[in-house]
């Protein structure tokens, strides 16, 4: 089998779980990362075993990596794509694949010019439940799909970089109902065109930290009429939820990704329970082996497979392009008060570090 050597760029919280997420994939193995600030850099490394480099490119260039992994926030995405396909590496981009749709254009459009494998890292559609609720729906137990749901939320961002409108792009909407967004193309099939949205965001809370909404709500129209919803926010106390429902003509389907069998009473701290845990004592939910339960594993393992067998992997960055276009839609309806096209965009040229809108 053939040895794969990850570059990892981001040394925080989404770039542990995407190496978390490696642990049980065969022959490989982080070899270098970089990420904001040297000493954190140097602690993921003596973490993982990698080696600490300076730079995006340095990663991209070191002959050690194969494949590129970007866990970086928003605004870096455009630059780390550009950096590891001009250097000819694969390269894998964790959701939103860009602050908009012209920046996610721009990004599928340097790798396909490069010719270079590109994996768009949408953990929800690989988590154990929703993969289930996938083939339920498919077997025509619940009759033909009618309309999905989503409701994801928690009480705030953990990095100050989400609260900056320039370097994310978007509040809870981008944040979150991109999760959403795609669990239901999952759903309803990818050769389903999405054809219009309607939204609804503001802040509501966070209005000291941020410009951005930190609520939303986004209803997306499919081209045959059927619907999903996303009801999405960032101040929703008592830790982090994910719940997605499947509706059809004969049944439904519910699950909640979050939910833990798991609960103890405690008095005092016992350290990380799981994501956007708000209490750390009193009755507490911790979440057994979290990077499973969100999809992780799986996603990282269809990557790493998917390049070794030289084949595109279940999500690319033509689904991100895809999700972008309707999460702009959503933000054209908060504008207009009206239904917005979901339109394709014509890939022109992103600066990088150019206006988010």
């Amino acid at each position: 089998m053939r040895s794969v050597g990850i570059g990892m760029l981001g040394s925080g919280f989404i770039g542990e779980f995407h190496t978390l997420g490696l642990r049980h994939v065969p022959d490989t193995r982080v070899v270098a990362n970089w990420g904001a600030g040297a000493d954190r850099r140097e602690a993921f490394a003596t973490r993982f075993g990698s080696r600490a480099l300076d730079s995006i490119d340095a990663v991209c260039a070191d002959p050690a990596v194969d494949l590129v992994v970007v866990s970086l926030p928003n605004h870096l995405h455009l630059e780390a794509v550009q950096s590891a396909a001009a250097h000819g590496k694969a390269v894998a981009c964790t959701k939103p694949l860009g602050r908009n749709a012209r920046e996610a254009a721009a990004m599928l459009r340097t790798v396909e010019e490069a010719g270079v494998f590109h994996a768009y890292l949408e953990n929800v559609v690989f988590n154990a439940e929703m993969i289930r609720m996938r083939e339920i729906v498919e077997s025509g137990a619940i009759g033909r799909l009618t309309t999905f749901r989503a409701r994801e939320g928690h009480s705030g961002p953990h990095a100050a970089h989400f609260w900056d409108a320039e370097l994310a792009g978007g509040g809870a909407l981008l944040d979150m109902a991109s999760h959403g967004a795609e669990a239901a193309r999952s759903m309803f099939g990818k050769d389903v065109a999405v054809r219009d949205v309607f939204a609804w965001g503001d802040t509501l809370v966070h209005g000291e930290r941020t410009s951005l909404e930190d609520n939303a709500v986004m209803i997306v129209r499919f081209e045959d009429g059927r619907a999903a919803t996303m009801d999405v926010s960032w101040s929703s106390k008592g830790g982090l939820e994910s719940r997605f429902e499947a509706y059809g003509e004969g049944g439904r389907i519910v699950q909640d990704i979050i939910s833990s069998p798991l609960r103890a009473f405690i008095e005092r701290p016992a350290g990380y329970l799981g994501e956007k845990v708000d209490a750390d004592t009193g009755w507490v939910y911790p979440v057994p082996n979290e990077t499973y339960a969100h999809g992780h594993d799986a996603m990282m393992a269809d990557v790493v497979g998917a390049f070794r067998d030289g084949r595109p992997p279940q999500e690319t960055f033509l689904d991100g392009l895809i999700v972008n276009t309707i999460i702009d839609a959503a933000y054209r309806s908060m504008k207009s008060g009206r239904w917005e096209a979901v339109e394709r965009p014509v890939a022109t040229p992103v600066a990088v570090g150019g206006s988010t809108r």
